[in-house]
């Protein structure tokens, strides 16, 4: 077992924990979801068989949409039991919007291009960090190998705030992290990590 897999393996080992029991989709539910939902779940559904081997649970999905911009809750939590999802408002990188004006216009992996990076993720433990609880993460893809190397996590922050889209239009840029507000990620924290996929890309319009 080589360095990388020995540290996944390692961290997800880490990040078990219990959950609430789950209640079933009532048909309500299953047909007030909008075509663009449903493309959520099946994106969910396709990446996490595509990693399935890689991941400790597969109950829920984290799918970040970064084909929408910051002022939109691009976060979805697509609960693959349920049939339900959830959004939330997530950062890009600084390095994937230099100008500010609140779309990822580019993802890189490279160290030091405070960017996002594209991809599948693997959930690990939390730890206390600069911005308190934070969620380690490691990439599984080719474009997001470094995503340990860069200290890629999930954080909360207060620049994701919605009362910054109030004041300016969008909220702030991570260093390539996934930062979220400190109410959503209390949520996502609790139902997205220990070792579920959380996958990143640009999926289509809301």
């Amino acid at each position: 077992m080589n360095r990388r897999k020995l540290i996944t393996a390692s961290l997800a080992t880490g990040a078990a924990m219990a959950l609430p029991a789950r209640a079933l989709a009532t048909p309500a539910q299953a047909s007030a979801l909008s075509p663009y939902q449903r493309k959520v779940l099946e994106v969910a559904a396709v990446q996490k068989d595509r990693v399935a081997s890689s991941l400790w649970r597969t109950d829920a999905v984290g799918i970040a949409d970064f084909g929408l911009p910051s002022w939109k809750p691009r976060l979805h939590l697509a609960n693959l039991e349920n049939g339900t999802v959830r959004s939330f408002l997530t950062a890009h990188g600084k390095g994937s919007d230099p100008e500010h004006d609140g779309w990822l216009n580019r993802f890189s992996s490279v160290p030091g291009s405070e960017a996002t990076s594209r991809g599948a993720y693997l959930t690990c433990e939390w730890y206390k960090g600069k911005y308190g609880t934070s969620v380690r993460l490691v990439g599984l893809d080719e474009e997001n190998r470094t995503a340990l190397e860069r200290a890629i996590v999930m954080h909360p922050a207060w620049y994701v705030d919605p009362g910054m889209i109030g004041k300016w239009g969008k909220i702030g840029r991570s260093q390539g992290c996934f930062a979220l507000s400190d109410v959503d990620f209390n949520d996502v924290l609790w139902h997205l990590s220990g070792g579920r996929l959380l996958f990143a890309d640009r999926i289509g319009d809301a």
